[in-house]
C-alpha cells in the first residue's frame, strides 16, 4: 500500500472499537513501520486551551487571564489513546519551528511548547488544531484494517480541518467522498 500520511481516515459507522467511534483522524505518519494519527473531531469534555497554558506555566497569570475568550476558550480535542498526556498542534504552514514537520500541503505538525506559546501570544499560526493523545498502529496493522473495512480514507482537505465545526467534521468528511452514513454497507467488498 502508498503510503496514506497527509490524508483522512474516516471511521465506518459500525466501528467495533468504541475510542475510535465516529472518528475522522489526520494521518501525520504511515510508512513500513506503521502509522501515527490524530482525531481531529472529537473534543476533550471540561478542558480548554487556557488550561493547557496555566498547568505548563507558559505564561504569568496575568497574561492568561487576560487572553481574549477566542483563545482561552479553544478546545483542546481527544488526539488518541496513546501518548494522552503529550500534546500535538497541527497548524497552517506558516508557522515554523525547528520542530516543525510538514505533513500534507498546508499543513504541519509541533509537538514543542514553543507552537503552544506562539497560539496564546503570538505570532501564532493562522490556523492551528491542538491534541493530547495521538493513535497509533504497528506495522501492517493499519492495512489490515482498511481492508477488513474499518476506515476509509480521504484526501487532505485544510477546510475540513481548520473551518469546519468540530461537531460537522465527521459527515464532512463523508461528504467528501460523496456519501453519507446512510448509504455506506458494513459488508467488505472487493474487486
Amino acid at each position: 500500500m502508498n503510503s496514506l500520511e497527509g490524508q483522512f481516515l474516516i471511521a465506518m459507522p459500525d466501528m467495533d472499537d468504541e475510542r475510535f467511534a465516529e472518528s475522522v483522524i489526520l494521518l501525520v505518519g504511515h510508512g513500513d513501520e506503521g502509522a501515527m494519527g490524530l482525531v481531529v473531531n472529537h473534543e476533550l469534555e471540561n478542558l480548554r486551551f487556557a488550561d493547557i497554558i496555566d498547568e505548563l506555566d507558559l505564561g504569568d497569570p496575568d497574561s492568561v487571564i487576560r487572553l481574549p475568550d477566542t483563545i482561552r476558550q479553544r478546545a483542546v480535542m481527544r488526539g488518541g489513546p496513546v501518548e494522552r498526556g503529550r500534546g500535538f498542534v497541527l497548524h497552517s504552514s506558516d508557522y515554523r519551528s525547528g520542530n516543525t514537520y510538514a505533513v500534507a500541503d498546508g499543513v504541519s505538525l509541533t509537538a514543542t511548547l514553543d507552537v503552544l506559546k506562539a497560539m496564546a501570544f503570538g505570532p501564532p499560526p493562522a490556523s492551528a488544531l491542538f491534541a493530547l493523545g495521538c493513535c497509533g498502529w504497528s506495522a501492517g496493522q493499519l492495512e489490515d484494517e482498511i481492508a477488513r473495512n474499518g476506515w476509509l480514507t480521504a484526501p487532505f482537505s485544510p477546510k475540513l480541518l481548520f473551518e469546519t465545526p468540530v461537531a460537522d467534521r465527521y459527515d464532512a468528511a463523508l461528504a467528501s467522498l460523496h456519501i453519507t452514513r446512510a448509504s455506506l454497507s458494513p459488508d467488505a467488498g472487493h474487486a
